[in-house]
């Protein structure tokens, strides 16, 4: 598990660093136009005012590549600032973390588990089910391009392609059917031609409506504990006390003697489709 982790960090790492790969060549054809230039401006005496327009030619190639080295770091940190998206939304973690929350609500126990519980459960759950995706990547786009094997525009399109159809597998076709509408998507023969940018978003809202589904069946058993409790709760004259908390250890027990988490969490892989 450790060694798919590494596979994963390096693969999101490799693309904020691929769009950056040439800005060694960029910086070095900078440094050197500025070794040619300090040795014309020693060699050249400036006779008259004609020559200054070629020296503030040199001045401004100059400071167009600064402006572009500075462009590219910008870019480079709005990469790296959304690597945390795409693992969340490009990947199966939304789906795991809305079911594991609402599992939570539903047995009323507050922050228990705490949120860096449920967290890093549904990213290990995440690397679980993410892990023949990660593996295809590594082995068709990062092995190879780490290599020199392949170029840039290769290696993006051996990235995204097991992403994609990961994503594709999980997408309901009305989802797609309507993004492609609002996109202005026509004349698709065959999924391949429907972009990554309509792909996305349809994977997105397919997770949600899936998730809240599963929580809303998870919920319904723990609403029949409360409204047997309340009911009891009614008939004795205890009016005044909380159904809540009478109610919670009910719950609890429940959820155990079934095994819960055992039934949630396996239920919920098997719910992804390859």
């Amino acid at each position: 598990m450790i060694r798919k982790i590494k596979r994963f960090i390096c693969i999101f790492l490799l693309f904020s660093f691929v769009i950056f790969c040439t800005g060694s060549d960029v910086y070095a054809t900078e440094d050197e136009t500025n070794g040619v230039n300090d040795e014309v401006i020693d060699e050249i005496e400036l006779d008259s005012a004609d020559d200054a327009p070629g020296l503030l030619g040199i001045n401004i190639s100059s400071d167009s590549g600064d402006v572009s080295s500075a462009l590219q770091i910008v870019i480079l940190l709005t990469i790296i600032a959304l690597c945390p998206s795409i693992l969340i939304m490009l990947t199966s973690f939304t789906r795991i973390i809305v079911v594991m929350y609402f599992t939570r609500s539903a047995l009323n126990t507050q922050t228990s588990p705490p949120n860096q519980v449920l967290i890093g459960l549904s990213l290990f759950l995440t690397f679980f089910i993410m892990s023949p995706v990660f593996n295809d990547i590594y082995e068709n786009a990062y092995k190879p391009f780490s290599n020199h094997e392949i170029s840039q525009s290769e290696f993006f399109d051996e990235a995204i392609g097991p992403l994609r159809e990961f994503m594709l597998n999980q997408i309901d076709e009305r989802d797609l059917k309507t993004m492609c509408d609002i996109a202005k998507v026509e004349d698709v023969e065959s999924v391949d031609d429907i972009p990554t940018s309509v792909v996305i978003p349809s994977f997105i809202i397919g997770e949600l409506r899936t998730a809240f589904w599963i929580g809303f069946l998870i919920y319904i058993p723990f609403i029949v504990i409360d409204m047997l409790v309340s009911s009891v709760l009614m008939s004795m004259g205890m009016m005044m006390l909380p159904p809540t908390t009478i109610s919670m250890p009910f719950k609890i027990l429940f959820f155990i003697l079934a095994d819960g988490w055992n039934l949630i969490i396996v239920n919920l892989m098997e719910t992804f489709r390859f």
